[in-house]
């Protein structure tokens, strides 16, 4: 109970004043939008650049960490993508969408306050190994699997799959800041301290706006559409890719930090990129929206069992 009231109620605190702000009128939805397109696209951004680019990639990049945290994340993708479809009957590409809602845990956002405020700022090198591979690879997965099933349905080649995988990728401010991180590091480039002071002032304000811009956001969705289908997303985020990970983290005899990392990080609930993806093929949107607002609520629980099972 220690646990809950210590580190996992905040973090839950700061969405819920951003949804009560939201609920109350206090700050227009156009606000809203401001702040977290502010988070997404700039203080989130330059956080991952300075955890990438200051990270020790040989330390860190652990492949029994990555095999047991994707490993996890595959399985709840293609869990979600079949089950939409033979389970409940929904079409292809909203089916696309749920498996994408499955596979994209909130590293960010809820993954790295948690492990922070649970075991401290110097546990969080594993968090940043796996948000480094997070963005680019569920989201190439989530488009590419969606353009190939939009494109075999109207009948066109794939030869311009890549071209528009790339785009997409490119386009998005994260992967942005991981990329010019990752160059950053592998280069030793430095910067002159002002600079990086002026850097670390934007990287404190990233995690705390973003919660509260996440708790604004919420408030907008409703909890909509089959219920049943809602649930087994929930299922699959905060039970199967944790219990996965869990499993495969202890197979490989993963040191406590990492194992930490990978679980926690495992059993958040979907972020809120998941509704923009659905959004932006206008697939789902219903069931996506009430799956996140759902598992986020649902996952203040499960994330303390998990934090439980920790060593």
């Amino acid at each position: 109970m220690q646990a809950l009231l210590d580190i996992i109620l905040p973090v839950f605190l700061v969405v819920g004043f951003g949804y009560l702000v939201a609920w109350r009128g206090l700050l227009s939805a156009a606000s809203i939008d401001g702040l977290m397109s502010f988070t997404q696209n700039v203080a989130i951004p330059c956080l991952l650049f300075r955890a990438i680019w200051t990270l020790d990639l040989g330390d860190s990049f652990s492949l029994p960490l990555l095999i047991s945290f994707y490993s996890g994340s595959l399985t709840c993708f293609f869990a979600g993508l079949f089950g939409a479809r033979y389970l409940f009957n929904r079409d292809w590409e909203d089916a696309v969408a749920i498996g994408f809602t499955c596979l994209f845990a909130n590293s960010v956002l809820l993954g790295l306050a948690i492990t922070e405020r649970a075991f401290g700022p110097d546990a969080l090198a594993a968090n940043y190994a796996i948000i480094a591979l997070h963005s680019p690879l569920c989201y190439g997965l989530g488009i590419t699997t969606m353009e190939f099933v939009r494109a075999r349905a109207a009948g066109q080649p794939n030869r311009e799959l890549p071209v528009l995988v790339a785009k997409a990728m490119f386009r998005n401010a994260l992967v942005i800041g991981i990329a010019l991180g990752a160059v950053f590091n592998v280069l030793n480039v430095s910067l002159p301290a002002p600079f990086t002071d002026a850097l670390d002032m934007m990287v404190r304000t990233a995690l705390p706006a973003a919660l509260f811009a996440m708790g604004g956001v919420l408030f907008r969705y409703r909890p909509e559409g089959d219920m049943r289908i809602i649930l087994f997303i929930c299922s699959i985020s905060l039970l199967l890719h944790p219990s996965i990970t869990w499993t495969l983290g202890t197979a490989f005899d993963l040191d406590d930090s990492a194992f930490r990392s990978a679980v926690l990080t495992a059993a958040m609930a979907p972020g809120v990129n998941c509704y923009v993806f659905a959004n932006i093929y206008g697939r789902a949107r219903r069931v996506v929206a009430s799956s996140v607002l759902m598992a986020s609520a649902l996952s203040v629980i499960t994330a303390w069992f998990w934090l439980g099972t920790l060593p």
